[in-house]
């Protein structure tokens, strides 16, 4: 019987965005990082998308004024926000809302 076995490394997997096993800011979401976002109801920031380009940066800006924010995810969000929708960002621990799916971000 012929096996083919999947060769997953870090980096092959990490660029299949669902299989990612980083945990850094940009990359998979940690339950840890997942749960101090959903119990810290201060943080969140609701924003506007105003950009988001297919190399994983998003420009966000603040309901509330002030500068744009630019986060980046390891995969692009194209297929899931486009310039005009509603998102938050939860500044202290770099997690983006879209809807009811969250995403592990790294803030420029």
């Amino acid at each position: 019987m012929d096996q083919h076995l999947l060769n997953l490394t870090h980096s092959t997997s990490c660029e299949h965005g669902e299989m990612c096993l980083d945990d850094r800011p940009g990359h998979a979401m940690s339950l840890i990082r997942l749960r101090l976002a959903a119990t810290d109801q201060q943080g969140w920031v609701d924003a506007t998308v105003d950009a988001a380009d297919e190399d994983g940066w998003v420009t966000l800006r603040p309901w509330t004024g002030g500068a744009p924010v630019r986060v980046w995810q390891h995969r692009s969000l194209t297929g899931l926000v486009a310039p005009g929708h509603p998102v938050a960002l939860h500044t202290a621990y770099s997690v983006l809302a879209v809807g009811g799916q969250r995403f592990n971000v790294r803030q420029a």
